[in-house]
């Protein structure tokens, strides 16, 4: 089975608050792209994986054989081609981990219930639970207590991906304050942009102000809207036509931009 492993962006992040369990809860809306890692899934006398790029360790940390691992090990050769950045904010592991859960269980017909896979998903990371579900969500909690939205297919996005790589832990790490919630948006997203924020934008810039010279040629490039995914380093912009967003893309220089759009569906 060859299938792919898809990106996200966060539209918003808000972090409200620290948990006595030492995690921080947030409020995020999630949104799967058409970005995408491949992967090949065929069975084998052991458990295998290989992946095409070498900075991706391939030890008993990755996700991949750790999602594996939760679901008895099931004797399969996974072949991973990476094209997500790692440490930039688009979920890329989290994805790939999410996809092993669906393609095994589905490929050694394992039953595992719905409940047990967002259960394992959670295990493994705190965005893991979405990629199950995909399309565009309203999240809660550490980001596992997940409401679908309506679908939001087709929007045109540039992704701006900088060299420099944030620490999600030292991203958290720089949160100085908490937001309130702000609740499912009753309208459109982009009717108002102002509510579409991210906390860690804040403090994240001022160590690395490049970040938001990118935001802000994205807006002035025209972008509906623009803002870092997660904890970054990925700027995403969203355009109202593909033309736009094309053109927008041969404005920006110096920097490695990505042509995307939101998709609905896993």
């Amino acid at each position: 089975m060859r299938v792919r492993s898809y990106a996200k962006i966060n539209w918003s992040l808000r972090i409200t608050g620290k948990r006595a369990d030492g995690y921080h809860d947030l409020e995020t809306i999630f949104q799967l792209i058409s970005l995408h890692d491949t992967m090949t899934f065929e069975r084998a006398e052991r458990m295998t994986l290989t992946c095409d790029d070498p900075s991706i360790p391939l030890d008993q940390s990755n996700l991949v054989l750790r999602a594996a691992r939760a679901l008895g090990n099931p004797p399969a050769k996974i072949e991973l081609r990476k094209t997500i950045p790692a440490g930039g904010g688009l979920g890329g592991g989290s994805s790939n981990a999410a996809t092993t859960l669906r393609v095994l269980d589905e490929m050694f017909s394992l039953g595992t219930s719905a409940d047990r896979m967002r259960e394992i998903a959670l295990s493994l990371g705190s965005d893991v639970p979405f990629f199950l579900l995909g399309g565009t969500a309203y999240a809660r909690g550490r980001g596992e207590i997940l409401t679908a939205m309506p679908p939001l297919s087709g929007v045109p996005l540039l992704l701006v991906l900088p060299e420099e790589r944030v620490s999600t832990v030292a991203a958290f790490g720089l949160i100085a304050k908490y937001s309130p919630p702000v609740g499912i948006p009753r309208q459109t997203l982009f009717a108002r942009p102002e509510l579409l924020v991210n906390d860690f934008e804040e403090p994240i810039f001022a160590k690395l102000p490049r970040l938001r010279d990118h935001k802000n040629a994205l807006l002035e490039a025209g972008a509906l809207w623009a803002g870092m995914s997660g904890s970054g380093s990925t700027i995403a912009g969203a355009f109202e036509t593909a033309a736009e967003r094309d053109a927008a893309a041969a404005r920006i220089r110096g920097v490695r931009t990505v042509a995307a759009e939101t998709i609905a569906a896993v």
